[in-house]
């Protein structure tokens, strides 16, 4: 390989994995940062040059391929068992709703940027899709309604092989000469759908038999997955054209539905995968636009984006929604949520250039501009927006910050009671149904469930939840929790306590932030809180600062939870609590520093003390 060649290649697996590390840290959607980068170093200032190390026919091939295995990923996020409560409405999106999207957008296409009748339906065509990797992501970062939630991640999914099946036909029926009519069409349609399901179920079925007869070894089983993934996309292509992203697509949901064999480890490697795909996907699709083509679509495409937003996509969801039980504040949130993403890139860089290479003074050459434009507009209008959109409307949360615990038993009761009194969503979780009676009867909120059984988090209401927190007696189980919730909160919000000194449980196998403090294990709270300890907040002031809150309640107390504008903090063994004054601090204190006289002032403000909760005075606590 030359070396102008690797140092392109690394160039983008480094801009590619940055680009979402800095959009993650600066809390906004990766998809711009990604453009963005593949923009500057592209056309901008000549970096990158995909034309001088890939041929047109290697670059699509490859955009094929990691679009197919994006699809099969997001496949294997899909439950049929969602589809009881949503099925209609998703149909309806990716059925109905596409087709008013294409329609619109065609005309908009043609009234506002002027493009031929035939190239503006391609181009109505090609903006159908939202895209999963744009979807998933900001639904993961604004958690809303269990509802809605489902609905765009099926038609995220969903509608890509859809849009791609009608933009192919309609392509087509350009380059042979035809006119496509609606029948025409819908057979096309069929027979594309129909190919790919066939591929995707027989493709499903073989590697379901493979794994559970234990032919693949596990050291191969995410390698013949992923080769299987791509035979399945070439066969189903070879079949019927843009059949291959339907037949991955049902892949993806079979596997992630049969109950014979166990694929977890498959989504990992996938979701990792995907990360790599997504970046270099961006990188390269945004290195390939030409300034000069920019420049040609003006601002015309300003309208026209605000037409796709404003009136196509609101008008398909409302058409979609008729009947379906819906409420107008997911309807509107649904309506203001339909960014475009990679398969939109991807699929109007290839048609552009089969028209292009036909003809090429065709304004054919538009297709890539104008979609990237609206790729860049369409995730920055809802990236930026639907969060407070949603907040709104009731339905999200940008930065949920209650607490899910697992493990119910009196010192988990008096912990989650004080962060739900200050407004804090909180959930317990136990496999105990009369520990979760006892609970509710509490006035906790609490499910009973195993959060280690497959699909288990996911069916639970999450709407507020922000961190998991692994509290039960067995030092093992809160291991394996973390673990299981860490894919779910990410782990810089999942915790666990402090493995007792006795437990097997090595530092190795602590998948979670050891709660609290050092030493803060299950056995140590429990003594305490048996011998009477009580958790209780406390607010700090400027005349009571945390160093009087030490000399009032002496080096015993555990502060466990810091509040502070508005935003929940949960404090951990490896750092010690600075808190500042203002703060309201939730803590453990021992029965003499409970006891003890309140600081000695009139000023409401240099000690507020509510809601202890004493401990039992009965030994240990149930099992969790």
């Amino acid at each position: 390989m030359e070396p102008d060649a690797l140092l392109s290649l690394v160039t983008i697996v480094v801009l590619g994995i940055g680009a979402q590390w800095l959009a993650w840290r600066l809390r906004l959607p990766s998809i711009l940062l990604l453009l963005g980068a593949g923009l500057i170093a592209g056309p901008a200032i000549g970096w990158l040059e995909p034309a001088s190390f890939l041929s047109d026919e290697v670059l699509f091939a490859f955009v094929t391929l990691s679009v197919g295995l994006i699809l099969f990923e997001g496949g294997l996020s899909l439950r049929l068992r969602e589809l009881t409560q949503v099925g209609k409405v998703v149909f309806a999106l990716c059925s109905i709703g596409a087709a008013v999207t294409w329609v619109v957008g065609g005309l908009a296409a043609y009234y506002l940027l002027g493009l031929s009748p035939s190239v503006a339906m391609l181009q109505g065509a090609l903006l159908v899709v939202t895209g999963p990797t744009v979807i998933g992501p900001l639904l993961l970062h604004l958690r809303p309604e269990r509802r809605v939630a489902t609905t765009l991640k099926w038609e995220g999914i969903l509608i890509d092989p859809v849009g791609a099946i009608v933009a192919v036909l309609v392509l087509e029926t350009m380059l042979h000469g035809g006119i496509a009519t609606p029948a025409g069409m819908a057979l096309g349609g069929m027979a594309a759908l129909g190919a790919g399901t066939v591929v995707g179920i027989a493709t499903g079925i073989l590697l379901t038999v493979l794994f559970k007869y234990h032919w693949i070894p596990d050291n191969l089983q995410n390698p013949f997955s992923l080769m299987l993934v791509v035979v399945a996309l070439a066969i189903a292509n070879r079949w019927v054209e843009e059949s291959g992203l339907v037949a991955v697509t049902v892949m993806g949901v079979w596997l992630a539905n049969q109950r014979s064999v166990d694929v977890r480890h498959i989504v990992e490697f996938k979701e990792n995968l995907r990360v790599l795909l997504l970046g270099s996907l961006f990188i390269l699709l945004a290195a390939r636009v030409q300034v000069e083509s920019l420049q040609l679509v003006g601002t015309a495409v300003i309208p026209f984006v605000l037409v796709l937003v404003l009136v196509a996509r609101p008008l398909s969801v409302w058409v979609s929604t008729i009947g379906a039980g819906f409420t107008w504040r997911e309807r509107a949130f649904l309506a203001w949520m339909a960014p475009r993403g990679i398969v939109a890139a991807a699929v109007s860089s290839l048609f552009a250039l089969r028209l292009v290479a036909q003809d090429p003074t065709s304004d054919g050459r538009l297709l890539v501009p104008v979609t990237f434009v609206v790729i860049v507009a369409t995730v920055a209008i809802y990236g930026l927006t639907a969060g407070w959109v949603g907040r709104r409307l009731g339905l999200t949360q940008t930065d949920p910050q209650g607490v899910l615990i697992v493990g119910l038993h009196p010192l988990s009761r008096a912990i989650a009671n004080l962060p739900q009194e200050e407004g804090f969503p909180t959930l317990l979780v136990d496999t105990n149904r009369t520990l979760v009676s006892d609970a509710k009867l509490q006035g906790l909120r609490a499910a009973e469930g195993n959060v280690l059984a497959e699909h288990e988090l996911e069916d639970m209401d999450l709407a507020g939840i922000g961190r998991a927190l692994a509290m039960t007696r067995n030092d093992e189980a809160n291991s394996l929790v973390a673990m299981h919730c860490s894919e779910v909160f990410g782990r810089g919000e999942t915790y666990q306590l402090v493995p007792d000194a006795r437990s097997r449980v090595s530092t190795q196998q602590v998948h979670g932030r050891l709660l609290f403090a050092p030493g803060a294990s299950y056995n140590e709270l429990n003594d305490r809180f048996a011998a009477g300890a009580v958790v209780k907040k406390t607010k700090l002031s400027k005349e009571f600062d945390f160093a009087a809150f030490r000399e009032h309640y002496g080096d015993s107390a555990l502060p466990m939870f810091r509040i502070l504008r508005g935003n929940l903090r949960v404090y951990t063994a490896d750092v010690a609590p600075s808190p500042d004054p203002g703060s309201t601090l939730i803590i453990l204190v021992d029965p003499t520093a409970a006891e003890a006289e309140d600081a000695p002032t009139d000023d409401a403000a240099a000690l507020g003390e509510s809601s202890p909760v004493a401990g039992s005075a009965k030994g240990s606590l149930p099992g969790a």
